[in-house]
């Protein structure tokens, strides 16, 4: 079986912690297209009681390391306070949030990354790289390979497998929760196991063979959040490591990627608007590597391989969306390219995947989900449209020709299976117990219309017997930056929410991709303000339409989220109640013009030039979060940041944080007494990470504080949370 992955698109997972504010652990992705770099992912049901003898929660980690918190309640600082027994006159509240963060759940979904190769599968068993047979990859039947704790590392996790073709090798990446730093180690395959070698600050890497049958592993080093150089290594009795090319370019980025059938190892040179391919020889990897088409500013394009032909996803041409091209392997230069597939408007390409006589697209088209199957013998096209409760793809590798494997999820429902079959044609569901979600609660595809006539699609949950929406908690969510589209997988916090009768409302606004291409140029650089405009329109509308109103209506953002939701606060705090963030992104212009930063080089591009271009700095002047704070009513905001973050320094966050406090304090001292100042909370915790999205500390944090904000009963609210963990 192939150790291959179908994440085509994958290298754009890479382009977001170059490029953009946010690191997703899902994810990630400028147009969003895998979210996570690894061959598959299976869900696995564990005890957590017994994955915690080698993995303790986050939250316990963190509990034990102090964080600093600040709240407006008495406009001073207030110190966390230290672990304490549970007193008898606690609040049920508290209780129930205090046995969520310090007890095990008895069973927990966990992502794992696995990979098939030959009868084998590999994955991480507790604190170990193991592999079992493929028919008991379910069991407890396993060898193991190596064992992560040699690393000496805190809570470790593999991010990434590549087993090596002839399996004599096989490379995992390893991380930590609180840091982005990974290491490459090389297990060599024997009947003892033993590390080979291990490489630091490894991004991307992937196996090929050479004409002697000599594995070689080529990877990407990282330094400084900047990927700019790849290597090449053999092992064994002919060890050798060499540097086999370095970009020069400091604002582009070179991700690594193996065509699925092997033929290539494509290195990809790419930023947030152009990039450019090249092709090593899966079966001569020592020879040269050839050009596929050198940058031209503007163009993208992204390579696989099928049968002597490579089909190329591009946005050369007009209209500037992605579309799908074809030529000759021996003939790549872009004058030979054949147009041979083009999207709709308003067509965003998740993923897309070649098998042995069809190409499949992975679609989103006016905010809903799509499969395109293109037969490639016939150049027949089949469209699916997928269930209208779907929000998200979540890819599978596969390496049976027969069929096409994928998930489907939403913020309130977890992972769906469905398969394509070729041979008949037709879209499969996993059947089994049907989710109680689907007939408890309604999705809603809702347009507003913003300042410049633009429609602007949002997506919205609440529960099905809701009773006088515009009396319930509204909760909305935004992004709109990077091309990025706004993350829908699955939440269990999310659902909990709907159960207990919120509604959630997710705002496509530009910036974002869920349109396509142009929809990210119409929200960035000078035309940034747009997506404001279409944030505010999207509130508006949903208050017109009869889902909540202003004194039950919060925000959340992370990353550059936090632009928007920052710039919100500044001109319409009317429209809010409570707002949540996550290390967002705040100080826009102070930032852009610090060129001592790993990111801001690669980030002018979305935000521009303040350095050099005085049209810029003003334009960045008129929405950048920290320049705009002034005397006024805010709504209470929660901020939860971290201590190390690479991406978006705690300075800017902390200098956010005070002026805001000093502008409140001004405002409350000119309305005089009886004003009741909002509550500014900032949530420092420790670690280099950008976001730990799984934290059960931040996720009740972050509960807590909106719930007490709207003055909500929250007696059953940790309950329900602790219940739907066990998905």
């Amino acid at each position: 079986m192939q150790q291959k992955t179908k994440l085509f698109l994958q290298v754009l997972k890479y382009s977001i912690p170059h490029l953009g504010k946010c690191m997703q652990k899902q994810p990630l992705n400028h147009c969003n297209f895998a979210d996570h770099y690894c061959n598959r992912i299976k869900l696995k049901k564990y005890h957590l009681t017994k994955y915690l003898q080698n993995k303790p929660k986050i939250s316990e980690l963190a509990r034990n390391i102090p964080s600093r918190s600040f709240s407006c309640k008495d406009l001073q600082p207030v110190k966390q306070e230290n672990k304490k027994p549970l007193p008898e006159n606690m609040d049920a509240f508290e209780k129930v949030r205090t046995r969520l963060e310090t007890q095990p759940q008895e069973e927990y979904e966990i992502i794992n990354v696995e990979v098939k190769h030959g009868g084998f599968v590999y994955y991480q068993e507790g604190c170990c790289l193991v592999r079992s047979k493929d028919e008991e990859a379910d069991n407890d039947n396993y060898e193991v390979l190596f064992n992560l704790e040699e690393l000496k590392l805190d809570q470790p996790f593999i991010d990434c497998i590549r087993v090596a073709p002839d399996e004599k090798y096989v490379a995992a990446k390893i991380r930590t929760e609180d840091s982005e730093a990974s290491t490459c180690v090389v297990i060599k395959l024997s009947d003892q196991p033993v590390m080979e070698a291990s490489f630091p600050n490894v991004s991307s890497f992937e196996w090929v063979k050479d004409e002697e049958d000599e594995d070689v592993l080529f990877y990407t080093f990282q330094r400084n959040l900047r990927c700019n150089d790849v290597y090449r290594a053999t092992f064994g009795d002919n060890k050798r490591n060499e540097r086999f090319y370095t970009e020069k370019d400091p604002s582009y980025f070179v991700f690594l990627y193996l065509t699925k059938d092997s033929r290539f190892l494509t290195m990809n040179i790419m930023n947030k608007m152009t990039s450019e391919v090249w092709l090593i020889d899966g079966l001569s990897p020592w020879d040269p590597p050839v050009l596929i088409q050198k940058r031209i500013h503007g163009v993208l394009y992204y390579v696989e391989h099928r049968d002597d032909e490579l089909y190329i996803l591009t946005n050369v041409g007009e209209p500037t969306e992605f579309k799908l091209m074809r030529t000759a392997a021996d003939t790549p230069a872009i004058m030979n390219w054949d147009l041979f597939f083009t999207m709709k408007r308003n067509t965003k390409v998740i993923d897309l995947d070649m098998f042995k006589d069809h190409c499949v697209l992975f679609l989103k088209h006016s905010n809903l989900l799509y499969v395109n199957v293109i037969g490639l013998a016939d150049d027949s096209v089949r469209s699916l449209k997928l269930p209208p409760w779907a929000c998200g793809f979540i890819m599978d590798t596969n390496s049976d020709p027969k069929n096409c494997p994928f998930q489907l999820c939403s913020p309130i429902r977890p992972p769906k299976y469905y398969t394509y079959k070729f041979a008949e044609g037709k879209l499969f569901e996993e059947t089994g117990h049907e989710d109680p979600i689907t007939k408890t609660s309604r999705v809603l595809r809702l347009e507003a219309k913003s300042k410049d006539g633009k429609l602007v699609p949002m997506t919205i949950f609440h529960k099905t017997d809701s009773e006088d929406l515009q009396k319930k908690p509204l909760l909305v969510h935004v992004y709109g930056a990077y091309g990025m589209d706004l993350k829908m997988n699955f939440r269990p916090e999310r659902r909990v929410l709907v159960d207990d009768g919120w509604i959630l409302a997710y705002c496509h606004v530009r910036g974002g991709g869920e349109l396509g291409l142009q929809w990210h140029a119409d929200g960035r650089l000078t035309k940034k303000l747009n997506g404001l405009a279409d944030l505010e329109a999207c509130i508006k509308t949903l208050h017109g339409q009869g889902f909540s109103q202003p004194s039950l209506t919060t925000l959340t953002a992370f990353s550059a989220g936090g632009v928007l939701a920052g710039a919100l606060c500044n001109s319409n705090p009317e429209l809010l109640r409570a707002v949540t963030l996550e290390a967002p992104f705040l100080d826009v212009l102070n930032t852009m013009m610090d060129t001592t930063l790993p990111l801001t080089l690669e980030e002018l591009e979305e935000w521009g030039n303040p350095s050099s271009d005085e049209k810029h700095k003003n334009y960045i002047k008129r929405y950048c979060p920290y320049q705009n704070i002034k005397p006024q009513h805010y709504p209470s905001i929660h901020i939860t940041a971290y201590e190390n973050d690479e991406r978006v320094p705690l300075k800017g966050v902390v200098s956010y944080t005070e002026k805001l406090k000093e502008a409140i304090m001004e405002h409350t001292k000119d309305t005089g007494e009886g004003y009741q100042a909002p509550n500014i909370i900032l949530d420092i915790q420790p670690g280099g990470n950008h976001v730990i999205e799984d934290s059960h500390k931040k996720i009740t944090a972050q509960i807590k504080f909106l719930y007490e904000e709207l003055g909500l009963d929250s007696t059953s609210v940790f309950e329900d949370l602790k219940k739907y963990l066990k998905f």
